[in-house]
């Protein structure tokens, strides 16, 4: 069976599915010292026949949900172009993945290589049940080294690997990084979200959010789309208050919105609220309950969601002033 894979685009690039069709492609620009010294597990010389067996695996690691490995595709006029390869390969029993790449060496100096890790590794995070990214390189790799600092993976510490084209365990440089440093900052809230700080303190943001609770006691947790900060992470729906705005307001207007579904002030009750220091800002978010509603939830902006009971609810990561919040609401319910 075929796995199925929606191929990820950047400004230049489409990382896709490795097709059979690709392994004379892929042979061709892989079965070069100058690319394969740099790569830990690929043989050299590097025979045709593996080309196909490799294609074949990474659908088959992909179904499994081990690993996503895909070709690097760029265009030349209406023609598409293997470029390289880029993979995640998840580590067993934990939110950890590691992070790979090459690009066939006509390809080397137009920052392809940071292009395709950084979109593949943001998706990861932002679709998969991650939280860390991690990588190496050889020591004497400098050019690669470079890629995982422009995407924001921080060096780690220092190691060996079994590099098989060398026959040699050789040192490598550890990188490994998160959402923080692989995505968005949280911006700086625009006050006046509550009053102006006072000098020397820290913008106060206020953010609504609600427990919507079905009839079956079930919960709703929103997945933040890859793009916003903490993408990958689930989350009650809500949002920030515009100026002005009450809670109940705010929530109304959210999760029409978000979800698709209409909602009366008499209907959302309050539970407790969150107040969490988000460095560059103090987030006070008052958490809603909901058991009525009218309209069917629907994710509006490209978010995942997910019907939870109760007691499943600390299974899912959420951002850091959701998590409180978990064992309150677990144990009302």
């Amino acid at each position: 069976m075929t796995a199925e894979f929606a191929p990820l685009r950047t400004e230049r690039l489409t990382l896709r599915l490795l097709q059979p069709e690709d392994a004379p492609d892929l042979h061709r620009l892989i079965n070069d010292w100058d690319v394969v010294r740099w790569l830990s597990r690929v043989p050299f010389p590097y025979p045709r026949e593996l080309a196909d067996e490799w294609i074949a695996s990474t659908h088959r690691q992909l179904a499994e949900g081990a690993a996503w490995h895909l070709a690097i595709v760029g265009q030349d006029g209406d023609a598409e172009v293997l470029v390289g390869c880029v993979g995640l390969t998840r580590q067993p029993e934990t939110r950890r993945a590691e992070l790979g790449y090459w690009v066939g060496r006509r390809f080397w100096g137009f920052g392809v290589a940071a292009e395709a890790a950084g979109r593949l590794a943001r998706w990861g995070l932002a679709h998969l049940d991650l939280d860390r990214i991690f990588a190496h390189v050889l020591e004497e790799n400098a050019r690669s080294a470079a890629v995982l600092r422009r995407i924001g993976l921080v060096e780690s510490g220092r190691g060996e690997a079994q590099f098989l084209a060398r026959g040699a365990k050789l040192p490598v440089l550890l990188f490994e990084g998160g959402r923080e440093d692989l995505t968005a900052p949280v911006p700086v809230p625009d006050p006046p979200a509550l009053a102006e700080p006072p000098p020397g303190a820290k913008p106060m943001l206020l953010v609504a959010a609600c427990a919507l609770v079905d009839s079956d006691g079930r919960v709703l947790l929103a997945r933040r789309p890859e793009g916003k900060p903490m993408a990958g992470l689930w989350e009650f729906p809500g949002g920030k208050l515009d100026p002005g705005e009450t809670p109940e307001a705010a929530l109304i207007r959210e999760l029409k919105e978000e979800l698709g579904i209409d909602v009366s002030a008499a209907c959302l009750a309050p539970f407790t609220f969150a107040s969490h220091d988000a460095g560059r800002f103090h987030l006070l978010m008052p958490l809603y309950l909901c058991r009525r509603w009218e309209g069917t939830v629907t994710a509006r902006e490209g978010q995942a969601l997910a019907w939870v009971r109760p007691g499943k609810l600390s299974d899912y990561a959420m951002p850091p002033a959701d998590k409180p919040l978990v064992a309150l609401l677990r144990d009302f319910l």
